[in-house]
């Protein structure tokens, strides 16, 4: 098996969050840095149309979200697993909600006019306007939240957190990392970056400690590479054989109809293809691409779906 490619950008919270469980894994990776905004030729050749960010390829695999990211490098490097055994259902739970509720009241909250001008003061008016043009039409049906109502919510999720680690505890969920930590980290740390507004997390010393925590597992080892060699890479590589793979037929489909599978929240660009894999937590569709030859797109089956094509 190839080495795992992430394909990302530094300012992506939940590329932040692939990056953490990669160095968690102690994983050597290779890193595509993507662009922020469409156009993305390189990333719709892989992906078909998929554009949220990150996705990660092995050799002519691609594997969209970072729910299914984590399941794949559990599969890649089993120890230490992102799932102890003591608190397993816990961390889908808790995972889950991290990456939508307190993503987006974290997303509400640094995007006041302050954390605005923390994050993206660098960039040009014409660039800023071609940002928030890129993300508007991106949001789809995700939830909006006012600044007040972020405010409010957000300091009673911290004191919550806070709470969780207050019996000395080290990880969320006990003596052990887990998925659920890196999934709260990711929109924490994308608030930090937003340092004017930053200033919510001092009275969390418990969360704060904890995140430092988080950090110092690192990324792991990566090497580079462009987007176009990534390209180049999956088109002289083989999709892993699906022959054998038991298929969970759901919605009427079975293997080898021609679906679309598209987020159910945002960024919900849907991608066309033949459906060859549909496991309990897992969809896949094979699809050729001019420039990237045969591929196969994976996604989690919770937040997207599939519907046969026509």
């Amino acid at each position: 098996m190839s080495q795992p490619i992430l394909h990302h950008y530094p300012g992506s919270p939940f590329a932040e969050k692939a990056r953490t469980m990669l160095g968690f894994k102690g994983l050597r990776w290779t890193s595509v840095i993507i662009p922020v905004i469409m156009p993305k030729p390189d990333v719709t050749a892989l992906t078909g149309g998929y554009r949220k960010t990150p996705f990660l390829q092995i050799g002519a695999d691609i594997y969209c979200d970072t729910t299914l990211i984590a399941d794949v490098l559990e599969r890649l490097a089993p120890a230490p697993t992102f799932y102890p055994p003591e608190a397993a259902g816990l961390t889908h739970i808790q995972s889950q909600w991290a990456d939508s509720t307190l993503f987006w009241t974290v997303i509400a909250y640094t995007f006041q006019p302050a954390g605005l001008r923390s994050l993206f003061g660098n960039l040009t008016p014409e660039q800023l306007k071609a940002f928030i043009a890129d993300r508007a039409a991106f949001r789809g049906n995700a939830p909006q939240m006012s600044v007040q109502d972020a405010v409010g919510a957000l300091g009673l999720y911290l004191e919550r957190l806070e709470a969780q680690l207050s019996d000395g505890r080290a990880w969320l969920l006990g003596g052990s990392a887990s998925l659920a930590d890196f999934s709260v980290y990711h929109p924490l740390w994308f608030l930090r970056q937003a340092a004017a507004v930053a200033g919510i997390l001092e009275p969390h010393a418990r969360v704060k400690a904890w995140m430092e925590r988080v950090r110092a597992r690192g990324h792991g080892t990566t090497d580079g590479m462009e987007s176009q060699q990534a390209v180049e890479h999956a088109a002289s590589s083989t999709p892993a054989p699906l022959d054998g793979e038991p298929f969970l037929e759901l919605h009427g489909l079975t293997r080898g109809e021609r679906v679309t599978i598209a987020a159910t929240d945002y960024g919900m660009d849907a991608v066309e293809g033949e459906f060859v894999l549909s496991r309990p937590n897992e969809l896949a569709i094979r699809r050729v691409d001019p420039r990237a030859g045969e591929v196969v797109v994976h996604f989690p089956r919770i937040g997207f779906r599939v519907q046969k094509v026509g």
